[in-house]
């Protein structure tokens, strides 16, 4: 089994893919290394995952740790089919051992660990295990990684980070361009997702996302949680896609399918939505009243995993600009680690009301405010309203910048990131 998956580990100098270094992922998962919390990233199949685990393997050679006391696992290649389950993964790990007798602590990467049966058991002997210490890092396509056996196992002793497609920031850089709105909006209507910037036409994009896409409601949807009307659930995902920025409740997505003449219930509409969440394929966003410092039922918003989505397969329908904008602020706001949920003002809405570490931040998003003197007074007057001191701002795509109301600044979305990392 050694020789089978030699050529996926850093052993005798093996070369390896590493791909766009994603600096921030890899600072935050080097910032807890070197201790026994166990290191878990999570996020939407082919977010990138897999090239995090890399570069963290990569950067722990530059940092001295010999290149044999690290091995890497990743259950999606034909390599490791033989191991099946918790035994499987402790014999080859036992092989590695033999063969390479590492001195000190090993360094154990394993990739899309929940097509391994029983692993939770594999990963807390050895990450408690005194007389042969492991350090762990795995990664997983469903948030159900970080439920049930295996925080109860863990107890605490683990730290989570959720891997998204690239950001704006990221994009630029990877393609050598300036932050401007032209770049923006190419950014927008496009789609952030890795593998993207290796596809050079709009159709081979389409495919791609097309065939992701089926890939998720297979594999990490229909087949987990047997899935019966396979057809309804992707027409859930159509239909929240298609609505994003949009207050939504799950009647009222009852009815609508209802009204088509699709059978269905709540149900049924709910448990969809949250397999589609657990997939990160969605984000859920609820409502704050921003007086009371409350969440409050009923309706929500929910926003995509990626602006691709809409861009290469339900492009065509009701969807404004303004909705992917509103999108993509929602993104940066969640990949910096901000809760992020929609402000309640008395009869009016915040588009984002963030939370972080004791900061609270009111974000209104708007696609254009020079046009039309009555959109500006729209979008500054919800929180013009809010009497306390945090900070407020109004994110557009305008052409000019518009001066300071009353403490609300106005900003360029590429801008946003420079406030809340």
């Amino acid at each position: 089994m050694i020789e089978q998956i030699r050529k996926f580990n850093l052993w005798d100098g093996n070369p390896q893919d590493t791909g766009f270094l994603r600096k921030t992922y890899t600072e935050r998962t080097l910032a807890v290394a070197d201790n026994s919390l166990v290191k878990v990233l999570v996020g939407q199949r082919r977010a990138g995952k897999s090239y995090v685990l890399r570069q963290v393997a990569h950067h722990l050679m530059e940092r001295g740790i010999a290149s044999e006391n690290i091995l890497y696992v990743n259950k999606e290649y034909m390599e490791y089919d033989d191991i099946r389950s918790a035994d499987d993964l402790q014999q080859l790990y036992i092989e590695y051992r033999q063969t390479f007798s590492p001195q000190g602590k090993v360094w154990l990467f394993l990739d899309e660990i929940q097509l391994i049966d029983a692993w939770e058991h594999f990963v807390n002997s050895h990450a408690q295990d005194f007389a042969e210490p492991v350090e762990l890092f795995i990664s997983g396509s469903n948030s159900d990684l970080l439920s049930g056996e295996l925080s109860s196992l863990l107890s605490g002793r683990y730290v989570d980070f959720e891997i998204l497609p690239y950001s704006f920031n990221e994009y630029t850089d990877l393609h050598h361009l300036l932050s401007s709105r032209e770049n923006y909006l190419r950014f927008l209507q496009g789609g952030a997702l890795p593998e993207l910037s290796h596809l050079q036409s709009e159709e081979t994009r389409r495919h791609y996302v097309s065939s992701l896409k089926d890939t998720i409601l297979l594999r990490d949807i229909v087949r987990r949680y047997n899935v019966k009307d396979t057809q309804l659930l992707e027409d859930v995902f159509r239909y929240l896609v298609n609505n994003a920025s949009r207050m939504v409740s799950i009647q009222n997505i009852v009815n609508y399918f209802k009204s088509v003449g699709r059978k269905t219930n709540y149900e049924t509409i709910s448990s969809y939505i949250s397999y589609l969440c657990k997939a990160f394929l969605l984000h859920k966003a609820d409502r704050y009243q921003i007086a009371g410092k409350e969440l409050l039922n009923g309706n929500c918003k929910y926003y995509s995993n990626d602006l691709a989505y809409y861009n290469y397969l339900y492009k065509g329908f009701a969807y404004g600009m303004g909705s992917l904008l509103e999108n993509a602020v929602y993104l940066d706001l969640y990949r910096n680690g901000w809760e992020v949920y929609v402000g309640v003002q008395g009869h009016t809405e915040v588009d984002f009301v963030a939370l972080r570490d004791g900061q609270k931040i009111y974000i209104q998003v708007c696609w254009q405010m020079a046009q039309q003197e009555q959109t500006a007074e729209r979008e500054y007057a919800p929180l013009l309203s809010i009497k306390d001191q945090y900070r407020k701002y109004v994110v557009t795509l305008d052409e000019i910048r518009f001066p300071n109301n009353n403490g609300v600044e106005h900003l360029f979305p590429w801008e946003l990131s420079g406030i809340i990392q």
